[in-house]
């Protein structure tokens, strides 16, 4: 436990009926009694002044205060919650911090609660996830890994590749028991059991992920094709200028949509052409960095035009593409989706929104989103590392023994892979991982 009692305003900036101060550390005690003139009974709210040096009044409001371990942070923790405006809340924090506390950094409060055991890693970004949640499923995710879900389906694997450890390792060390694990123990059959587990563990956390990521979907085609168009039907305002005149969109243009919860990050680029116009020039080189970056490419084409099949830009193979035909409507055709053997065809009219609702089942079924998933936690990119990693060294381990019957190796593997786990939890964590993840948090969280 450190030594240092830190304090921060937990309400965002601005004016607002309430503002929350929050102090943790081993001085709050002393502090409570400085500003309020008594230490408020532990997890009772009371009404008090709330005093400056000269005991003269800074503000009143409600007091709370929470005797560690049991508190957020497993330290003494003092709460107060007085009016919000921006001038009081300052004066407030000044007379905190001149009676012993520092200025909290980003998501010390989390980081005091994941160090002191009070909640494990993967709870603690569950917060900032939780926060940031921007679609009620995402939220609704997010509480769950805060509640522990993803922690306890973790921690229900790491028991069993220890409980396998175990058997494992006590063959390597008691050789002179002649027995052979090989053939006497379902060890085969375990390690395809864990492998399974954490097979559906990864099904879950990728749903997770892409509610907390989302994924990035880009617009290209040549001017005048309805890129713009299909940008404001999708999100459901005049984010781009429309018109007749080609090149009218020159730089990226970004808005956020959400599917069943899953946010999509649209991106409108510049129309591809030859131009000599210097700005439009810049505007295609963006468009080709965007299509490097994309999830997903909607290659958009005009129905009254022929396509080609050779699309016009650099392309990894790897990235999926949606080829719309637009404009649908000045041909008489109604909305369909087709497939090829190197794209799938949905025919569309971004202007009367004729045929997006096929679009967006399209879209999710490319980015493999379930809806409405009821074992969905929140997850990160790093989380999906750790769970692959696992994944890879369970398969290795299980080639070991199939194929050498080495139990050395396969003890190995499945240390390995109880430590990927121990990542996600933060059983095993380098410091500058812990660094990178609280700083991106709130100040007073």
């Amino acid at each position: 436990m450190t030594t240092e009692t830190i304090a921060a305003i937990a309400t965002p900036s601005g004016r607002g009926g309430v503002g929350i101060l929050r102090v943790s550390g081993l001085q709050t005690r002393q502090i409570a009694q400085e500003i309020l003139g008594a230490l408020p009974k532990p997890r009772q709210a009371t009404y008090l002044p709330f005093l400056d040096q000269k005991n003269e009044i800074i503000d009143q409001g409600i007091a709370l205060f929470f005797p560690g371990p049991h508190s957020f942070t497993g330290e003494d923790v003092l709460e107060l919650q007085g009016h919000g405006g921006p001038v009081v809340l300052d004066c407030l924090l000044r007379r905190v911090l001149s009676v012993g506390a520092r200025l909290a950094r980003p998501g010390e409060f989390s980081e005091r609660a994941f160090l002191n055991n009070k909640i494990d890693l993967a709870q603690a970004e569950a917060i900032a996830d939780l926060i940031d949640a921007c679609s009620e499923q995402a939220a609704r995710s997010a509480l769950k890994s805060l509640q522990g879900e993803f922690s306890r389906r973790i921690q229900a694997i790491v028991s069993e590749l220890i409980q396998l450890r175990i058997y494992v390792e006590a063959a390597i060390d008691f050789p002179a028991e002649e027995i052979d694990f090989i053939e006497e123990s379902d060890v085969q059959e375990q390690l395809k059991s864990l492998i399974i587990a954490i097979e559906n563990l990864h099904k879950s956390a990728y749903q997770g992920a892409l509610l907390q990521e989302g994924m990035n979907v880009v617009i290209v085609g040549k001017p005048n094709a309805g890129k713009s168009s299909l940008l404001n039907n999708l999100s459901h305002k005049d984010a781009a200028i429309v018109t007749e005149v080609p090149g009218t969109t020159r730089d990226i243009l970004k808005e956020i949509i959400h599917i069943d919860g899953l946010p999509l990050h649209i991106i409108d680029t510049a129309g591809l052409r030859e131009t000599q116009d210097i700005v439009e020039q810049e505007g295609i080189r963006r468009t080709h960095a965007a299509i490097e970056k994309a999830d997903v490419i909607l290659w958009i084409n005009d129905a009254r035009e022929n396509f080609h099949t050779e699309l016009p830009i650099q392309w990894n193979k790897k990235t999926p593409i949606l080829v719309i035909r637009n404009k649908i409507d000045l041909i008489g055709e109604l909305p369909s989706i087709s497939n090829n053997d190197v794209y799938t065809v949905i025919s569309i009219s971004a202007k009367h929104n004729q045929g997006l609702d096929l679009l967006k089942e399209r879209l999710k079924q490319i980015i493999g989103f379930t809806s409405h998933c009821e074992d969905v936690f929140i997850a990160r990119r790093r989380h999906l590392t750790a769970i692959d990693k696992s994944l890879l060294h369970l398969t290795e381990g299980l080639h070991q023994l199939s194929a050498h019957r080495s139990s050395e190796l396969l003890a190995e593997d499945l240390r390995q892979a109880q430590h990927a786990l121990n990542e996600i939890t933060g059983e095993f964590s380098a410091d500058d991982l812990l660094g990178k993840i609280f700083s991106s948090f709130c100040i007073g969280k």
